[in-house]
């Protein structure tokens, strides 16, 4: 069983006897209200989206899912094909199916992936917690702004763009937390 601030991308619940892959999921708690779970499923029989609210301690049945370490072959359009790194398994996910994790994919990336199947068939991919990536393109700092935490906007190779520290420059490969997309800091690879 989990809790609706459980939630995940990548999770599967078992909804009416039907399996559902949580696609996103934002946790809010504002000052009176009680702290709710905005989610984005699809059915994974049919096909079927829907958006969905859930309480942070509503109870829920999750899916026990087959995993598997995987690598992005290749980008065709908008499909992914991803490759088993044990038996060199091809696997397809079309743009929508990883929509929580499409902002840190980029062709040519070593990451090893998880492959999460649902009976035998590839529902999601979920990355690693740190990925590091390339920032074509950020401004230059900010002269004498020394007053603590300064941030900017960088793009990486993908066109993906997310805030940096100050002295991040163009061309350096930086660390970013694949759970909420922020930075944390110059990569050491």
């Amino acid at each position: 069983m989990k809790t609706g601030k459980e939630l995940k991308p990548g999770t599967v619940l078992r909804i009416d006897n039907d399996p559902w892959l949580v696609q996103k999921a934002e946790f809010t708690k504002s000052g009176r209200n009680s702290a709710i779970m905005k989610t984005k499923l699809k059915n994974l029989l049919t096909g079927y989206k829907t958006e969905t609210v859930y309480g942070a301690d509503d109870k829920m049945d999750d899916v026990i899912l087959d995993r598997k370490e995987a690598t992005l072959s290749f980008i065709s359009g908008d499909t992914y094909t991803f490759m088993d790194t044990t038996d060199y398994t091809m696997y397809e996910l079309n743009a929508e199916d990883i929509e929580a994790v499409l902002p840190y994919i980029e062709e040519g990336m070593t990451d090893v992936c998880e492959a999460v199947f649902f009976e035998e068939r590839l529902v999601s991919v979920e990355l690693p917690t740190t990925i590091s990536r390339k920032v074509v393109y950020t401004e230059n700092s900010a002269r004498g702004d020394t007053s603590g935490k300064v941030m900017k906007p960088a793009k990486l190779s993908n066109g993906t763009e997310i805030q940096v520290a100050d002295f991040i420059e163009i061309d350096e490969m930086i660390d970013i937390d694949t759970r909420d997309g922020s930075f944390k800091g110059r990569s050491k690879k």
